[in-house]
């Protein structure tokens, strides 16, 4: 069976391209280093009436729209050493530093 890591997250809507070149390299660079699959959505009709919508899961702000995104995995353990690698890799370092993100 797979193993998947999801994400749901608020961006705004004024920067949603420069989300997308930074997902696209993202993608890449995961895929480079193992990951089966790496994909982004980018909310449009999150106005829905059942269950929890994504807006709210994300926190969304006025100006904000969601983005889900997961990376498929072998397995767990593929996964571990996938994300090692990754994290490793001076193009998402360099992402993160000008980005001011962290990985745990």
């Amino acid at each position: 069976m797979r193993y998947v890591d999801g994400y749901v997250l608020p961006v705004p809507k004024k920067k949603l391209a420069t989300y997308r070149r930074m997902a696209q390299k993202a993608g890449t660079i995961w895929r480079e280093h193992g990951a089966l699959e790496y994909r982004e959505c980018a909310g449009d009709d999150l106005d829905v009436k059942f269950g929890v919508p994504f807006p709210r899961l994300a926190k969304a702000k006025p100006g904000e729209t969601v983005v889900f995104s997961w990376i498929v995995f072998r397995s767990r353990a593929h996964r571990d050493r996938v994300n090692a690698k990754v994290m490793k890799d001076p193009r998402i370092t360099g992402m993160c530093d000008s980005n001011r993100c962290r990985s745990t």
